[in-house]
């Protein structure tokens, strides 16, 4: 099967991304130059996922009465089966539309990215992969972001991830994709094109669930980064 790689830059947004940012990782503009390098190499596909939340956006606690910001927890419900639910971390308000915190860095080289797409759009459910809310009865499909079906239509083989947080949103993305059906997709995450919520017993969880998946933690420096330019 011919190489077919695909650079994925997950959430690379003003408001994730020191000094300003609302919901700012540290570190978050550290990643640029790593990744707009990566824009350079052939990569057959380039996307950059935005989250793109409403103002009642669930994930908000200025949402959730007596509720605060990164202590507090939330359950989300399947809006077509309340059966099913999760828990899931409350957040400053971010992302939201027609904001600059909305915007992708400024640094970051956009005229090389062949795609944008917006994820989180549905306020009623937290979504941090970048392809779907984690519902699965039944799914809720109008949350999809299309991303799965992009990568089909380029005949991509091996999916490369980079961007914010490498403990929640890089993560979620890279096992759903490492986990996709049909479609035979190897998965990365390369470990200089990330930076986390929790550097420390975050990263090494969700590393460690990563893995668990069948997504290999790579560096710039591997084989399996440096055959794209070859």
């Amino acid at each position: 099967m011919t190489f077919k790689p695909a650079l994925v830059i997950v959430d690379l947004q003003e408001d994730f991304c020191p000094p300003n940012g609302s919901l700012a990782v540290r570190g978050g503009r550290e990643v640029i130059p790593v990744i707009n390098n990566l824009l350079g190499l052939p990569f057959v596909f380039k996307v950059a996922t935005k989250d793109h939340h409403p103002p009642n956006h669930i994930s908000f606690a200025s949402n959730h009465e007596g509720k605060q910001p990164f202590t507090s927890f939330a359950t989300i419900r399947n809006p077509c089966n309340p059966e099913e639910a999760y828990e899931s971390r409350l957040w400053p308000d971010h992302c939201i539309v027609g904001t600059t915190g909305n915007k992708l860095v400024k640094e970051l080289d956009i005229g090389k990215v062949d795609l944008v797409l917006e994820k989180g759009t549905d306020p009623r459910v937290e979504m941090y992969s970048a392809f779907r809310p984690p519902l699965v009865n039944p799914p809720l499909v109008e949350g999809e972001s299309g991303l799965e079906n992009a990568l089909k239509e380029k005949g991509v083989t091996d999916v490369y991830f980079v961007g914010l947080a490498g403990d929640y949103c890089v993560r979620f993305s890279a096992i759903d994709c490492a986990k996709a059906k049909d479609t035979g997709w190897n998965t990365y995450v390369i470990e200089e094109g990330i930076r986390c919520v929790d550097p420390g017993a975050g990263w090494e969880e969700a590393r460690a669930e990563m893995l668990d998946a069948g997504v290999k933690v790579v560096s710039v420096k591997d084989n399996v980064v440096q055959r794209i330019s070859s």
